[in-house]
Formats: C-alpha cells, structure tokens, sequence
C-alpha cells in the first residue's frame, strides 16, 4: 500500500515584519580598558580594530537581553505574543549546553508552546537563524517567527588578553519573520571552512575565549567579498541596487574591505562596531535595528547581510528592509 503525507500550504515569501535591539548601558571606552590594566591604548586599538567604545553586561544575563530586544522586535513589527509559532535564539554564548535557552526565552514573552531551538553558528548565526526562519515560513510550517541574537561574550573574555578583550562586548539583536505574497527575504549563499576551526575557540578547561586574529583577518577579507557579490546576485541584484550593508561587526578595517568589494559608494555601510565593538550573532541585527532608528535605510529597500566567524561558518544574504 502507498501511503501519501500531506504538507501545509506554502508561502509565496517571507518578509521581515520589524527588528529591536537592546545594549547594556555600562559603556567602557578604550581608555577605560587601559584603567582597568589591559596592555594597550587608545590609538593602537582604534587603528587596528577601529572600536572606541563597547558595552559590558552587567547583572544582566544573556537570556535578559534577548528578552528586551525580542520585545522591541514584537511591538515594531505588531505581533502579540500569540502570533508567534517559533522562536530561533542565536547564540554561541549560553551559560550551559542544556537546555538551550530559546524555550525559556518564549516563555519569558509570554509565547505559549511555539517550537523553539538555539542555533551556534557563532557571528555568522544570526544569518543563518534568519535564512532558517524564512524557510520554516515558506514551506507553511510556521507563519511568524522570532529570531534573536544574543550575546554575552564578556563572560567568556580573558580582558588582559589583547586579542579578544579589546573587541568583544554584549548585547541583543532581533527580527520577527513572516508570511508574504512576495520575496522580502532572499536566497542565502553559505558555507564553512572546517579546516581552520582552530582560529577561534574557547579553552577546554576555562571555557576562555582566544582567537588567531591575523587568520581570521586574512580569510574574512579574503572570502567575504566574494561572498558579498553572490549573494546579490542570487538575489537577482547588482551591488549598486543595495541600500545598505550590514556585514558582521567584527573589526572596522575587514567591513571597509568588503565594502570596497562591492564597488557601490552609495549604499549605506553599517559601522556599529566604533561604539558597540564585537558582538557576535547579535552584531547584525542591532547594526540593522539602529540604521532603521534613525531613518538611514527606507522601508522596502534591499539590504545585504553577511555574517562570518568561528567554525569558520558565513552566510550572506539579501533582505528587504522593514
């Protein structure tokens, strides 16, 4: 006997619907750094990674940031907390490996029994959450999704070391996902290059974060770029048509690199990372909340998102923005 299952309607699209961000408000400039004892100054780190300031989490865990970002993304896109199906949280920071936090974090909205998973795929996790989310949407398993990146990087951070306790800071970004009769969220062009996982990690025994900065550098600026363009190009775009960029914020010279890639002087460039410094997953989102705030971008234009990081894992992809 055959059997045939039977699938949910589709979605002609999916679409952003609204984003919202929150950053703790303990800011720490560079020369605080040098205060509190870190081996650098001002001028070094601005010229190398291009950070003046970045914000510190204080009593506020992950999961606390998540939740104000999340209901910020809500009340601008106006859903309720019944509307939504599925809650994807970003992360690479949680305080333990089970349970994820995406369920309490549902709960904590006040979103009763949606499916909810945590995605890693580190600074490049938003991207890939995003593109997941579209998916769960088109093919009719879901009609509004919360997507959230998160971080708390700074209890994973070593700040006598110069390599990462220069860069790396807290906060929360995120987006509500829903059904459209037209393509707001493009195809995604992704991938990972395992073989340099190496480059960033966390110590096995003191879960401390370290990074191989040069490498990291090399191969961003190297791959992104390319990445860049074939994600406009799957969207059926060429660079010039952008709106803005939003890459992952993780030092001021790669996203200039990448920009110059693109060959488009008039799409707007986010360059959050001058007051926000390296926020992983929730770089992109917090970048793309604030240029939306503050009317750099309009409603309906295309902008590009590339994501990049540990693992090494990247994505990019093209959306219309809310």
């Amino acid at each position: 006997m055959t059997v045939h299952l039977t699938n949910p309607p589709r979605s002609s699209g999916s679409r952003v619907a609204g984003l919202g961000h929150y950053q703790p408000p303990t800011t720490l400039t560079n020369d605080d750094l040098v205060a509190m004892g870190v081996d650098t100054n001002d001028e070094w780190v601005q010229s190398r990674v291009g950070i003046a300031e970045r914000r510190f989490a204080m009593d506020e865990t992950m999961l606390d940031m998540a939740v104000a970002a999340a209901s910020k993304a809500m009340a601008n896109s106006g859903v309720s907390p019944t509307d939504v199906d599925l809650v994807i949280l970003a992360t690479c920071t949680g305080k333990q490996q089970v349970p994820g936090g995406a369920a309490e974090l549902a709960s904590r909205l006040g979103i009763d029994s949606p499916g909810a998973y945590d995605l890693n795929a580190a600074c490049a996790g938003f991207v890939y959450a995003l593109n997941a989310a579209s998916n769960t949407v088109t093919s009719g398993q879901a009609h509004t999704v919360l997507v959230v990146g998160s971080e708390k990087l700074t209890d994973y951070v070593d700040l006598m070391d110069r390599g990462t306790g220069i860069i790396f800071a807290d906060g929360a970004g995120a987006a509500v996902v829903t059904a459209s009769d037209s393509v707001g969220i493009g195809p995604v062009v992704w991938g990972s290059d395992g073989d340099s996982a190496g480059a960033i990690t966390t110590d096995a025994e003191t879960a401390t974060l370290r990074q191989e900065g040069q490498s990291v550098f090399r191969w961003a600026t190297s791959k992104m770029g390319d990445v860049a363009l074939q994600a406009c190009a799957a969207a059926g775009l060429e660079p010039s048509q952008l709106a803005g960029f939003v890459p992952h914020q993780a030092n001021l010279r790669i996203i200039d690199l990448i920009a110059k890639k693109l060959n488009a002087p008039n799409v707007v460039v986010a360059r959050d990372i001058i007051t926000s410094g390296n926020t992983s997953s929730a770089s992109i989102p917090i970048a793309l909340s604030k240029m939306l705030e503050r009317g750099e971008i309009a409603s309906g234009a295309p902008v590009l998102l590339v994501g990049f990081g540990a693992g090494l894992t990247y994505a990019g992809q093209v959306i219309l923005a809310p």
